[in-house]
């Protein structure tokens, strides 16, 4: 079965290019689309995150390799398969980020963290709520925590 979806809204500014690492207060702004009502963001700004899920638009589809893998090309991480890590290349090519909003201006969401480039389309978004925060310990591996170190790390800033 085959699914079309239309973007609810696109990212405007922020990076450019990816690269892995620091984006920690990287600043954007989500636009939310002409054909989506005026009103879908009445009462966003009373959260502090959303969840924001959207295309990897600038992955070409003929290039995914769905095979495990080492993360990042790393030897020194076990081979794994793709559900078990959160690479681009994955087969609809959907990625979820987490993110500070900092303020609502009619259809723009003014955000920070927000690891999707200049002109990601975006596919949905929602208000993160605690309550769907897991409610029993995470359990992940090391070499995961390893890899994630300066994911949301201020470029320049001692890991300490």
């Amino acid at each position: 079965m085959d699914y079309t979806v239309e973007p609810v809204a696109h990212v405007v500014g922020g990076r450019a290019e990816r690269f892995e690492d620091h984006w920690r207060d990287v600043t954007a702004v989500i636009r939310v689309a002409d054909h989506v009502p005026a009103d879908a963001t009445l009462g966003l700004s009373d959260f502090s995150h959303l969840e924001v899920v959207f295309l990897f638009d600038r992955i070409d589809p003929a290039t995914i390799d769905p095979t495990a893998a080492h993360s990042r090309g790393n030897p020194a991480y076990p081979v794994v398969g793709m559900f078990a890590t959160h690479r681009p290349h994955r087969l609809n090519r959907l990625g979820v980020s987490r993110c500070r909003l900092l303020r609502v201006e009619g259809r723009d969401l003014h955000v920070a963290d927000l690891d999707a480039l200049d002109g990601t389309p975006v596919l949905d978004i929602k208000p993160y709520m605690r309550e769907f925060a897991p409610q029993t310990p995470v359990r992940q591996p090391g070499w995961s925590s390893d890899l994630m170190r300066d994911y949301y790390r201020l470029s320049g800033e001692d890991p300490a």
